[in-house]
């Protein structure tokens, strides 16, 4: 599914507007992100949590030249499902 047809999915759910729905969908994404930025959680009950970890600085290899290369820490968001998304998912 991708963004176009998630707002269609919302729109007739929530029985809104399309432009209501990318409204939603887009503030979501924006405050979401804001949130994971300042390094806070992110957790809807049921469905899941956002959450940043941090990636240690670690080294890797070239896969065609076999050199050995430094791969620099940074940033990643995780998502964990929620006991409810992992039931609906697994039934």
């Amino acid at each position: 599914m991708n963004k176009a047809e998630l707002i269609e999915a919302i729109a007739a759910e929530a029985k809104i507007t399309k432009a209501d729905a990318k409204r939603a969908l887009d503030a979501f994404v924006t405050v979401t992100s804001k949130s994971l930025k300042k390094g806070d959680r992110v957790a809807l009950v049921g469905f899941g949590s956002f959450a940043v970890s941090k990636r240690a600085a670690r080294k890797g290899r070239n896969p065609q030249t076999g050199k050995e290369i430094k791969i620099a820490a940074k940033k990643v968001v995780k998502f964990k499902a929620g006991a409810e998304l992992s039931a609906v998912v697994n039934k």
